[in-house]
């Protein structure tokens, strides 16, 4: 088979609408599986919010692999232990902080349990956290109440304010950080370099095969740099015009169990 591992996004790609992986989806990912591929489960969910579908999903059983954060985290499935981990330099926490304050917006990471945020009403924060199934917590100053080396930090709110705030809030972090849109109410702030497609070279080194040996389906912003790093790139129905305009191949949506159609007339074949 030409194919070796399968990278999924979850959030309008392996999940539906209710956010539940449907029956048949399950189904295709075990013959999958079965022939012989990797599942990698490649979201920008912090690793609590993705862990419990992974083992639901029986991933370690089938040896598959965590890319959280958007690619900050890797973790494999078999053992629940770190393959790479990047963390944003503690410095940084206050001027996030003080920019999404700036431009009216609200920044958030994440703690051992869920979302942390000054503004937990926001409706984006709560939408980070239905996203997630986890709870959210409210601290009084956010860079103060992270006290541990986080991977990720949010910034969300109003497509138009955080469109208009995207390039002065990059511009402040210059080669320390990247800063970009996984949705146009998200603003992903991570360490240099970390998205998914880097993530999944460091991946593929490890098991041994090339980026023509891989397919990449999603949806979202965020999917774009593995999508163009993958041998195969997939867009959900349901995906932006930009993100379907750039895969090789179009498949059904999410609430139209689009995972399985594309593994069963794309992938195994």
């Amino acid at each position: 088979m030409r194919y070796r591992v399968l990278a999924l996004d979850l959030d309008g790609t392996l999940t539906n609408s209710e956010k539940k992986v449907t029956e048949v989806t399950r189904r295709a990912l075990s013959r999958a599986a079965d022939e012989g591929m990797t599942i990698v489960l490649a979201s920008g969910r912090p690793v609590l919010g993705i862990r419990p579908l992974a083992e639901d999903l029986g991933l370690g059983n089938m040896g598959g692999y965590i890319i959280a954060y958007n690619g900050g985290e890797i973790l494999s499935c078999r053992s629940w232990s770190p393959v790479m981990r990047k963390v944003i330099d503690r410095r940084h926490y206050g001027t996030i902080s003080a920019l999404a304050r700036e431009y009216g917006l609200t920044a958030l990471t994440y703690d051992g349990s869920g979302v942390m945020a000054e503004n937990i009403d926001d409706p984006y924060v709560i939408k980070e956290g239905y996203n997630n199934s986890i709870p959210l917590r409210r601290v009084e100053c956010l860079e103060r109440a992270v006290q541990w080396d986080a991977v990720k930090f949010m910034i969300v709110g109003e497509p138009d304010p955080v469109s208009r705030a995207l390039a002065p809030i990059s511009a402040a972090f210059e080669d320390e950080l990247d800063v970009y849109l996984s949705e146009p109410y998200f603003m992903e702030v991570v360490p240099k370099g970390v998205e998914k497609a880097n993530a999944l070279s460091i991946l593929l080194e490890r098991l041994g095969c090339d980026r023509s040996s891989l397919v990449a389906i999603g949806d979202g912003l965020n999917d774009l740099p593995m999508m163009s790093y993958a041998g195969l790139s997939i867009a959900m129905g349901n995906a932006y015009d930009q993100v379907r305009s750039r895969a090789d191949l179009v498949t059904r949506s999410n609430d139209e169990d689009g995972v399985a159609y594309a593994i069963d007339n794309f992938v195994l074949v």
